[in-house]
């Protein structure tokens, strides 16, 4: 009986190492691509090979692995539990080939491309001002600004399409594996109207108050609430029946000045409407109407001094832009 034991533990290793061998890179690159894609027939377009070539590539990595992967009906490709799995990984090489392809070409081009996302509402002033800065001593980059809301820039950022984000803190449910961050500014969030809107005549409004006119708000993606429906739960006040949900900062800006819509934006965000004029913040300040905003950057792509010269310029305006004393009087006004 000993020995048998002896056997079956020596025979577990080469089982999981014939597995592994086994595992052939290419045939990994196409699977991700199939559940991508959703169909083999655009996986094989996507890869330029034939259908037929493509469906023998898959039937050979699951008799390979001796597992289904895929589950093929007239809605086009599913994965299988295992397939899952298997994908998880699949993608992370095919994202980091993805990322090295980009780099090739920067280099052949002698050109270096940095490309970030970031919040709209960050995208009006703070990075325009901070990249104005960094041009001086880096005229040769060729730079990619991309405005998103925060779920898809946390999903770009995984997928390797962005070299870093700059967003808030709050990552939602998005698995984290692999993403590191550094807070650089604590934004000031404010509740802004026309100057005549008609809270203005009340010298303390409520939050109730507020919930009874229209707001437009940042757009969100899934179940996730914004700032304002935290506040208004806390306070036990229901929605605003009128909504509407916008991932633009001028839609925003032009609805409230020219409506009774209200909107919570940080000041800086608006800093020409608040010295023209145009928009008034009201007098609400509860500790909820700050964010702490922060460069995230995927682990295995350390920040190179290129960009963190860029975050450098971002967070000092980013710090001086949400502390200017003129709109925290807006605030307070």
């Amino acid at each position: 009986m000993g020995s048998g034991t002896t056997v079956l533990i020596a025979q577990r290793p080469r089982t999981a190492d014939h597995v592994s061998l086994r595992m052939d890179p290419r045939k990994l690159l196409y699977f991700a691509t199939v559940v991508e894609q959703g169909s083999l027939a655009k996986a094989a377009k996507a890869l330029s090979i034939s259908q037929p070539a493509l469906s023998k590539s898959m039937d050979r990595l699951e008799a390979d692995l001796k597992m289904k992967l895929l589950t093929r009906g007239a809605g086009g490709i599913t994965t299988t539990l295992i397939g899952e799995l298997v994908y998880s990984h699949a993608r992370l090489i095919k994202d980091e080939i993805t990322v090295v392809e980009n780099r090739l070409r920067s280099q052949k081009a002698r050109q270096r491309v940095l490309t970030i996302g970031t919040l709209p509402s960050l995208a009006s002033t703070v990075m325009p001002l901070a990249v104005g800065r960094w041009r001086e001593r880096n005229p040769d980059v060729l730079l990619r600004v991309v405005e998103r809301i925060q779920v898809e820039l946390l999903l770009d950022l995984l997928r390797s399409e962005f070299d870093f984000i700059i967003g808030q803190t709050e990552y939602y449910d998005i698995s984290l594996d692999g993403l590191k961050q550094r807070v650089l500014f604590r934004d000031h969030l404010c509740v802004f109207a026309r100057p005549d809107h008609p809270l203005f005549s009340s010298p303390d409004p409520s939050w109730a108050d507020l919930a009874s006119f229209p707001w437009v708000l940042p757009m969100v993606a899934g179940p996730q609430r914004t700032v304002l429906e935290r506040i208004l739960a806390s306070e036990g006040v229901q929605l605003p029946e009128q909504l509407i949900e916008s991932g633009s900062i001028d839609f925003t800006r032009t609805l409230v000045t020219t409506s009774n819509h209200l909107a919570m934006l940080p000041a800086h965000s608006v800093m020409v409407d608040i010295r023209e004029g145009a928009i008034k913040a009201l007098p609400i300040a509860v500790p909820a109407l700050k964010r702490d905003i922060a460069v995230i950057f995927r682990q295995r792509s350390p920040l190179d001094s290129v960009s963190r010269g860029l975050i450098t310029h971002i967070e000092a305006l980013g710090t001086e832009l949400s502390t200017l004393p003129s709109f925290q009087g807006s605030a307070q006004a």
